[in-house]
């Protein structure tokens, strides 16, 4: 298959640039942590195998062609972030109450980084239109090529969104051990939470 080289780094390009993705994962590492950052990370490279399997069997083409499904999902994936964002909110808002605040569990953190990721149908329509870019139609076994780049992408989008998580840790490690700074670190991340949802929700 030519141009894998190239491939890959198109596609490490559109990871590293900054979207809903790889911004959740940076804020869960900073503010619960590095094992944190790096459940999420797994949790969006699971979602991604949802996107290949729509993008594999061709049925991303049905949400291009209704518009009505691509918005629903849209706002879905909007309404989701910013349903977290406030959850996120009003557990800092418990935590100034109260000496500790258990933190989120990472098999929640998990499903909630699938779900998010499922919910974006921008990721959807990304897998049908920029995957043919680079699979040779004059080849047999078109969905086979396809379904070999989109795991390419999975591994190299799993192992930028693992060095996300573990330097953001890095850094959420350090504020934790200032006073009163999980408190300020969950405030920000609901915002960034909000902040995301109303920006997948804007017309482009």
């Amino acid at each position: 298959m030519p141009n894998l080289f190239l491939f890959l780094l198109a596609a490490m390009t559109l990871t590293l640039a900054p979207g809903p993705d790889n911004l959740y994962v940076l804020t869960r590492g900073v503010t619960q942590g590095r094992k944190a950052g790096l459940v999420a990370a797994l949790g969006f490279a699971s979602g991604l195998l949802f996107h290949t399997m729509l993008a594999v069997l061709g049925f991303a083409a049905i949400i291009k062609a209704y518009p009505a499904a691509y918005h629903g999902l849209q706002y879905a994936g909007a309404a989701y972030l910013v349903y977290l964002g406030i959850r996120t909110w009003r557990a800092a808002a418990a935590m100034s109450l109260q000496a500790a605040t258990p933190p989120v569990p990472l098999r929640r953190i998990y499903w909630q980084s699938v779900l998010a990721n499922i919910l974006n149908p921008k990721v959807t329509l990304f897998f049908i239109a920029f995957l043919p870019q680079f699979v040779n139609s004059q080849a047999d076994y078109v969905p086979a090529q396809m379904l070999l780049l989109a795991l390419i992408f999975i591994v190299q989008a799993l192992a930028i969104f693992s060095a996300i998580a573990f330097f953001s840790g890095i850094v959420g490690a350090y504020f934790q051990r200032q006073a009163g700074a999980a408190l300020y670190l969950n405030r920000i991340a609901g915002c960034a939470f909000v902040g995301l949802g109303i920006r997948i929700a804007l017309p482009e």
